[in-house]
């Protein structure tokens, strides 16, 4: 299944969640490997990862799909294991064309792909940004079922061009039969599937508000993970799925439902993860630089650390910035470092020992906010950040501390 997450975000297809925002979770900074399993190769200069979850899905679907094979080409005697594990790798090599198709429409719409992972139930395409419109949205969403209709649109044809009952029609056949699963289970209209992002964009594009076709489909979806979780096995129980319910064992019972509960959940997980990541987009804005920042006091290099906070105390500062003998900044007293020199040790110990060299990434223009400045701090990490005016005058210092804060507080208030 494809499912994808809300807003500056993985964007899954075929398969598990792994939701995300402009900031990792509940702070500005991420690692800047992206990891995720063995990695493939790129594609489109996006990295191709292999989680370790999909080895077992292959093994699980080399050792049912070579059960069915066993029924219908028993002459292939055990050969037919290594049938089945071509076509489990096909069948994910189909899931990689299918995030394909989200990744080349979000590269060509100038949004970020982080990456693209192969895992327990699919893919996740990684998109970094939120589309622009609610046209760009739904076609963004719908190229992964389109691409998925046509390979098995291929695969039919494919099946015409060879015998029935051999082992390349029973591969095409069931190759088919997946792509068509993959991209009807992908249309449903509910987060994190494909089908809840289109619907996301057609309440957006009615509403004009974004959050308002996330909560939509959002809603959409945990309804589709209950449904999830009771009709399929019932489904199975009724022979839906072209099985013959009395071969049933409790086994296959057990099998079944297990599958339905974990379907369900990544479904309602998903959804929650969207809703929750709109929320806390509406609020980035408030994230702001200027609000954030504390109020610093300048000090030369030699400055004992006890004089330097005694001036901090007296302008009633949170921080302090080394400057030069001209005023110009050279670097940023680390809080951390403040509070592990003891007290008696103070008037001993300069404050540019207890600084930070300044980069040219550690310094945040006052009017950043939002996005902008996640994505600022996100490019050089630190703990502390010199915020200057346009006219390069020192505004104080920005805490990496503050913002997680800030970050959190935002998540937590309600969507107006």
């Amino acid at each position: 299944m494809d499912e994808s997450g809300d807003s500056g975000r993985p964007h899954p297809g075929a398969g598990g969640q792994a939701p995300g925002t402009g900031p990792d979770k509940g702070g500005p900074r991420r690692p800047e490997e992206p990891g995720g399993g063995l990695l493939m190769g790129r594609l489109f200069g996006v990295p191709v990862y292999v989680a370790p979850s999909w080895f077992v899905v292959a093994a699980l679907i080399t050792w049912v799909f070579g059960g069915q094979l066993e029924r219908v080409l028993p002459e292939l005697g055990a050969a037919r294991y290594l049938v089945s594990l071509f076509f489990a790798i096909a069948f994910y090599a189909s899931v990689l064309v299918h995030e394909l198709a989200h990744t080349v429409v979000a590269l060509r719409y100038g949004l970020p792909v982080r990456r693209i992972q192969l895992q327990f139930f699919g893919g996740v395409s990684e998109i970094e940004k939120e589309t622009e419109t609610p046209g760009r949205e739904f076609v963004l969403a719908f190229v992964g079922p389109l691409l998925s209709l046509v390979l098995a649109g291929l695969f039919y044809a494919g099946m015409g061009l060879v015998e029935p009952g051999t082992v390349p029609g029973v591969v095409l056949a069931g190759l088919m039969i997946s792509n068509l699963l993959v991209a009807a289970f992908n249309l449903l209209p509910g987060l994190p599937l494909d089908g809840g992002r289109m619907l996301r964009a057609v309440v957006w594009k009615i509403t004009g508000r974004p959050m308002s076709g996330t909560v939509a489909a959002a809603w959409v979806g945990r309804a589709l993970a209950v449904v999830t979780l009771i009709g399929l096995p019932m489904l199975t129980h009724t022979g839906f799925f072209g099985n013959d319910p009395r071969d049933l064992s409790g086994t296959d019972t057990v099998t079944d439902a297990l599958l339905a509960a974990i379907l369900a959940a990544i479904i309602w997980t998903g959804a929650g993860n969207s809703l929750r990541m709109a929320r806390l987009r509406e609020h980035l804005p408030e994230l702001r630089a200027r609000t954030l920042t504390r109020r610093a006091v300048p000090v030369e290099a030699d400055t004992p650390l006890s004089e330097a906070l005694r001036r901090a105390n007296e302008a009633g500062a949170r921080a302090l910035v080394v400057v030069d003998g001209h005023g110009e900044p050279m670097g940023v007293v680390r809080e951390t470092a403040i509070v592990s020199v003891p007290q008696h040790r103070r008037p001993w110990v300069a404050v540019s020992g207890l600084s930070q060299d300044l980069t040219e990434g550690m310094k945040v223009p006052a009017e950043l906010a939002g996005e902008a400045l996640l994505d600022r701090l996100r490019a050089t990490p630190a703990t502390e950040y010199l915020v200057v005016e346009e006219t390069g005058e020192i505004y104080g210092v920005l805490s990496t501390a503050d913002v997680e804060r800030a970050f959190v507080a935002a998540l937590a208030r309600p969507a107006a």
